[in-house]
């Protein structure tokens, strides 16, 4: 790919939770959405999802020429595909299904389109395995829920042409996305890595008989959880170093540091571990739904990505919120 075309109609294959997220996302941000998905219902669904996150993003800030009445549905793929800009994919979560997929794809979407996976495991050399123009299919996977969370991880495979990933990452800075580029492939990414590792320590201690469930959590959410919601850690520890800032930590804290991380655990996922951490989580709910817990969530997500934006914190992240 070498001559980019500027994207201006998206096509979201699979209307899941995060298709219908991504979905709204693009609708707020005043671009054309046509949305395929073979389930039954799948439309109704969708419609009701995105009138759901419309609230929020209305909150957030709609872009010029956002309307949710710029989505279209069909369950033809090819329809849905022969004259999109860009494709974000959402189908299930099987190496086989999506490399499958993607041979179908290309064969219906123009050769500058494109192609990318909101896949949170699979990596993009896998699933572009098969394609006859493998150079424009990446990963742009996105943290749930896409609509509200800024982030989003561009993982070029093995075939896929440097400008696709430039151009995607250019595309996601645009809207207001916070995108990172993986300059090598991992299963599972790195931000699904990142809590990937410290659920392990968390599930340790509680294993351990250290914390309850209900601690642990509350170890990280009303401690290092509140300044990770401002800056990453690297930057933190800069912080944590005083005048001396980064080089005064590596000097004279990361020893110590480094003593713990041999130190951690790792603990045994027994039924009666698990049985351990439901019991706890249920005790935390409180007798609140899944649902009503997402929505306070995402007040508060909302509230805090205002705020970085009004400090200043999001000043390297493309546009501010809300910007189209």
């Amino acid at each position: 790919m070498t001559d980019t075309k500027p994207i201006r109609r998206i096509a979201v294959v699979g209307t899941g939770v995060i298709g219908a997220s991504w979905a709204a996302e693009y609708l707020a941000r005043g671009f054309d959405v046509v949305a395929t998905d073979p389930a039954q219902n799948a439309e109704s669904n969708l419609r009701k999802l995105i009138d759901d996150a419309w609230k929020d993003l209305t909150s957030i800030g709609l872009s010029k020429g956002a309307s949710r009445d710029r989505l279209s549905f069909t369950t033809n793929m090819k329809e849905a595909l022969s004259q999109a800009d860009l494709v974000q994919e959402n189908a299930p979560e099987r190496p086989d299904f999506k490399i499958k997929l993607y041979a179908e794809m290309e064969e219906v979407a123009p050769v500058d389109t494109l192609l990318v996976s909101s896949s949170s495991g699979i990596t993009p050399s896998v699933i572009q395995s098969q394609c006859k123009h493998p150079e424009r299919v990446l990963i742009g996977h996105p943290f749930n829920p896409p609509h509200i969370i800024p982030l989003v991880e561009v993982v070029g495979g093995s075939k896929t042409s440097p400008d696709a990933v430039q151009q995607a990452i250019s595309f996601y800075a645009s809207i207001g996305k916070k995108p990172i580029h993986l300059k090598k492939e991992l299963p599972g990414h790195v931000a699904n890595r990142f809590q990937a590792a410290l659920y392990r320590e968390m599930l340790y201690l509680i294993e351990q008989g250290v914390l309850s469930v209900e601690d642990t959590d509350a170890a990280v959410c009303y401690g290092p959880g509140l300044r990770w919601g401002v800056m990453g850690q690297s930057l933190q520890w800069h912080l944590g170093g005083g005048a001396g800032g980064i080089k005064h930590f590596m000097d004279h804290l990361m020893p110590p540091l480094e003593g713990m991380m041999k130190a951690l655990g790792t603990p045994n996922i027994t039924p009666e571990l698990k049985q351990k951490v439901i019991n706890g989580v249920m005790h935390e709910a409180a007798g609140r739904a899944v649902d009503q817990l997402a929505q306070e969530e995402n007040r508060v997500l909302i509230g805090l990505l205002k705020l970085r934006a009004e400090t200043g914190l999001n000043k390297d992240s493309g546009q501010p919120m809300g910007a189209a």
